[in-house]
């Protein structure tokens, strides 16, 4: 008979925690959020032993029991058991063997917290590099509990871990009957009456109670009851989080003397150090930085255009086949211009979009992710951020609405609201679908030197246009936003590691999944919705202008073809999306724009990349069933005078507002919530969408 356990996978920041996480469950993950508030869950499911299976989550990075950010709260919250919703059989502790001592620290708190724990160490390679020797053997008697040593890069000392995870629910591996340190030696009659309380506490799990439970879920007769404890006994939760620490680090000091032999201090810098010194350089760091970008944005057209030209031409095929196939009616009509359409627009940007998240991953597997926050603090202070505010914004490539949300950690709430302000600026993923579509209109397929692609360096100076907007939007509010409060940029540099194929391509799928079944769902709605405005408007109106063109038809039969054409270009503007794209045309003429386009701005207001979606109906809807593919039709689309609708200056005027526009009802409201009122979200659509219009008005002009 199987059973099954619950597992908390703790540990500090770039300890490896994610390597074990992916390693033990593999594909059988899922990411949500913890109930409450905004910090992302990532739970999975591994199969311990032929009948045991464990459900882990991955809690937050946190350097101790003492926490100060947001997220370490959440992970403080189940490990002292104040957390209603996740509860844990067992702790997995990640310790980076190369960085022992500070990793303790954490390991020491929670075996004091008398919950089994299970301790992995990573980071055994570097350790080895570092001429770090530990006896895993002394290592498992002093702290009591298993200590296995791993690589999960390399699927290494994972059968060991789960062996010892399981003898840990068989109760064999019990917690230390002795406390790490002697809580007593701090306030022993507040601890007791805690004690009495509640009983079963462990004393480490009362000292905290008595630090921290204005912040715990417990019913006012409760508080007070702590509350008068500390009084009564003059606890000083200050001095003794100071005291505990000493006496941890005086017991790790041992520890680390009877188990850990470390190398000469003054040894040889690492292949880190070295490679640091070159990619952190004043100067040679910003070149390799913007050379690494480029490379990044060259891969996304390099690589992904053979299967993009692949997908585009079976759904141009599959179009006609159905078109010259099926009856003509309703039927066909709504599934060739409606699911077909708004399909092609979701699938032909899987290559690109798994291309780009690939690649992010790639930096952040090797450490270098990390050097980009720390190069661009210098830049970021002048705009009035600081290194905390790259993070957010290196996560708005891929989205705003969690690039904002993470933007808590930051704690100086100027810096915060200025970060939230601007992040929306860096073009998300939701703008990739946009940039490819025009780009192909209107930029020739050149190539400099044999190898700089033409495209690739617009898409490249899009990217740039937008964060260098989001640098300035950022310098400008700052004069608007006062603030007091004075901030400090700490980062943790990790080491550089090769990649982890098996998490790139997990990332791969799972960000394409999240396209095709989120972004997905969005564009599919709309482009049936699109479809029927397009398909249907005034009755009188669409019968005039439908009876005229069949009688002339009739009249000249060699003309037949020709008439038909004209009739349902005539029935697509007389169409309620043809009155609602009419409708704003005068507003957006000034910008290049055709009514169509008007349309996609309106409807992409739900979700950037629909307006790929939206050509794709709009276009589907006017024309024939033929194989002509969606770019083929935007290339040949004309205005009425005769004139080309995307040439250049109208393409580049839309991807300029493309770049800078707030269209994106999903951030608003998460700016709303985060800031927790509608002022700022307010301010945000007017100063972006006016922005955007002005900048794409000088564009166009220029280039026309």
């Amino acid at each position: 008979m199987s059973s099954s356990l619950h597992i908390a996978l703790v540990g500090n920041p770039n300890s490896g925690k994610s390597s074990v996480f992916n390693s033990l469950t593999g594909l059988n993950q899922k990411v949500g959020n913890f109930p409450g508030v905004t910090i992302d869950k990532r739970s999975g499911v591994a199969q311990i032993a032929e009948s045991l299976k464990a459900y882990i989550i991955d809690l937050p990075g946190a350097y101790s029991l003492y926490p100060k950010r947001h997220d370490e709260w959440v992970s403080y919250k189940v490990l002292i058991n104040q957390d209603k919703d996740v509860k844990a059989d067992i702790f997995l502790l990640i310790a980076d063997a190369s960085n022992l001592k500070r990793n303790l620290l954490f390991c020491s708190q929670l075996l004091d917290l008398k919950k089994p724990v299970v301790v992995a160490l990573t980071m055994m390679d570097i350790a080895k590099k570092k001429n770090i020797q530990i006896d895993i053997a002394g290592l498992e008697r002093e702290l009591g509990v298993p200590v296995i040593p791993v690589n999960p890069r390399k699927n290494k000392g994972l059968k060991e871990l789960k062996k010892a995870i399981e003898q840990t629910a068989d109760n064999l591996y019990k917690a230390p009957v002795r406390d790490f340190i002697d809580s007593n030696a701090f306030a022993p009659q507040a601890i007791k009456e805690i004690h009495n309380r509640f009983p079963g506490f462990s004393d480490y799990r009362a000292i905290h109670y008595l630090i921290n439970h204005e912040n715990f879920d417990l019913d006012t007769v409760t508080q007070d009851t702590i509350e008068n404890i500390e009084i009564r006994n003059k606890f000083n939760p200050t001095k003794t989080q100071a005291e505990e620490i000493v006496q941890r680090y005086g017991r790790i000091k041992h520890i680390m003397h009877q188990t850990v032999v470390e190398a000469d201090p003054l040894q040889k810098a690492l292949f880190t150090e070295k490679l640091d010194n070159i990619l952190l350089h004043r100067t040679w760091g910003y070149i390799i930085l913007i050379s690494v970008l480029f490379l990044l944005f060259q891969s996304i057209f390099w690589l992904a255009q053979y299967p993009m030209d692949a997908i585009e031409w079976s759904f141009a095929k599959l179009g006609g086949y159905l078109g010259s196939t099926l009856s003509e009616g309703w039927f066909s009509d709504v599934l060739i211009n409606g699911v077909l359409a708004g399909l092609s627009g979701i699938l032909i940007f899987i290559p690109q979009i798994m291309i780009l998240f690939g690649l992010i991953t790639l930096l952040e597997d090797s450490g270098y992710m990390a050097r980009i926050s720390f190069l661009t603090d210098k830049l970021m202070r002048k705009a009035g951020l600081n290194g905390k505010s790259v993070m957010p914004m290196i996560s708005g490539l891929a989205c705003a609405v969690p690039a904002i949300m993470s933007a808590r950690n930051i704690e100086n709430k100027k810096e915060r609201l200025l970060t939230i302000m601007c992040t929306p600026l860096m073009s998300c993923s939701a703008r990739l679908p946009v940039y490819t579509i025009l780009i192909a209109l209107i930029i020739p397929k050149q190539l400099y030197f044999g190898f700089l692609s033409l495209q690739g360096l617009v898409m490249m100076a899009l990217y740039l246009l937008g964060t260098a907007m989001a640098l300035i939007t950022a310098y400008i509010f700052k004069w608007f936003i006062k603030s007091i409060e004075r901030s400090f940029f700490i980062l943790e540099l990790p080491v550089y590691r090769g990649p982890r194929w098996k998490n790139i391509f997990y990332t791969m799928v799972e960000k394409a999944k999240v396209f095709v079944f989120d972004a997905g769902k969005v564009i599919m709605v709309i482009s049936l919705l699109l479809w029927v405005l397009s398909s249907f408007g005034p009755k009188e109106k669409m019968k005039e202008a439908s009876e005229k063109y069949e009688s002339l038809a009739a009249a000249n039969p060699s003309l037949a073809n020709q008439y038909n054409k004209e009739r349902k270009t005539v029935l697509l503007e007389k169409s309620y999306a043809g009155i609602l794209g009419k409708a704003i045309e005068p507003a957006i003429s000034p910008l290049g724009y055709d009514w169509k386009i008007g349309i996609a701005l309106i409807t992409s207001f739900a979700a950037r990349e629909v307006f790929v979606g939206t050509m794709a109906t709009l276009y589907s809807v006017g024309e024939d069933n033929d194989k002509t593919t969606l770019r083929e039709k935007m290339q040949t689309a004309a205005r009425s005078d005769g004139t080309k609708v995307y040439t250049v200056a109208t393409g580049l005027s839309l991807l300029v507002f493309y770049v800078i526009a707030m269209q994106c009802m999903s951030t608003l409201a998460v700016v709303k919530r985060e800031t927790r009122s509608w002022k700022w979200p307010i301010i945000q659509l007017v100063y972006m969408t006016a922005l955007a219009y002005m900048m794409s008005w000088v564009v166009y002009n220029i280039f026309k």
